[in-house]
């Protein structure tokens, strides 16, 4: 095996060396500090603390024992690795939806996400989840290649009654299949003259769709047949610069949807 392997073998099996690797690499302890922190044993401490000396991850300077530099490098290479793991365990059920050349944020902003997948029992899980948001939401902003009857029959009546604000930019086929269904052309014309809803059409691909819910940002990944996968909720600050400035992007673009251009199609 080579040798850093070794060295992250010897990290890896015991939660107690990574313990006491990161309080030590946060600030100087004593021996009973770190048996208050970890609830290690003194003899389980020394051992580790001994481990620690021979690699040259640990100085103690009195009472104390504190990291060294190296020892704090490989701290903070080791908690990279973990939420790199974690992510991708969060991400693992997901990722042949996910487009990942479309996403330019780090996929670690990931990890806290609220994935909602189909099940056997709960098969529209993952539409259930977003109409769930959208019914409490004061402001949605969203781009995106599908705009089905159940969030259209939400965001219009939110809208007409006055309590949300909707900006959508959707695919061109995303409209046409709504002005195609009489029930829903009507449905969507009557979100189009609300004053508190703005459309805008676009011939560009949107391979992943984008909402802006409140402080809620949230991706509906689909397979490529169309089919809802999953809906990927985050409230995290980069993901929802990110998401505001693609919006944004889509939005410039974009062409102003009246009743007039519905009715034509």
């Amino acid at each position: 095996m080579d040798s850093s392997l070794e060295e992250i073998e010897f990290l890896a099996l015991s939660a107690n060396r990574v313990d006491v690797l990161r309080l030590l690499s946060d600030d100087r302890c004593t021996r009973r500090e770190l048996a208050e922190a970890t609830g290690a044993s003194q003899a389980t401490l020394g051992r580790i603390l001994a481990d620690f000396d021979d690699r040259s991850w640990v100085r103690r300077d009195g009472s104390e024992y504190a990291a060294t530099a190296t020892g704090r490098l490989v701290a903070t290479g080791f908690t990279d690795l973990q939420e790199i793991i974690e992510t991708e365990r969060t991400l693992r059920e997901i990722v042949d939806y996910l487009p990942t050349e479309s996403l330019s944020f780090d996929l670690r902003r990931l990890s806290d996400a609220t994935i909602t997948v189909p099940t056997q029992t709960r098969p529209n899980a993952p539409l259930q989840r977003l109409l769930g948001l959208l019914e409490d939401a004061d402001e949605v902003w969203t781009a995106s290649h599908a705009f089905n009857e159940q969030t259209l029959t939400v965001v219009r009546e939110r809208t007409l009654e006055g309590d949300q604000r909707f900006n959508g930019v959707f695919s061109r086929s995303a409209i046409e299949a709504l002005t195609h269904d009489s029930g829903l052309r009507r449905r969507l014309e009557g979100l189009l003259e609300t004053e508190h809803a703005s459309v805008r059409i676009t011939d560009e691909e949107i391979p992943l769709a984008v909402m802006i819910v409140d402080d809620v940002v949230t991706l509906l990944l689909r397979d490529d047949d169309g089919i809802l996968r999953a809906s990927v909720d985050v409230s995290d600050e980069v993901i929802r610069s990110w998401a505001e400035n693609t919006f944004e992007a889509y939005w410039e673009r974009a062409t102003p949807l009246d009743v007039e251009m519905v009715g034509s199609g």
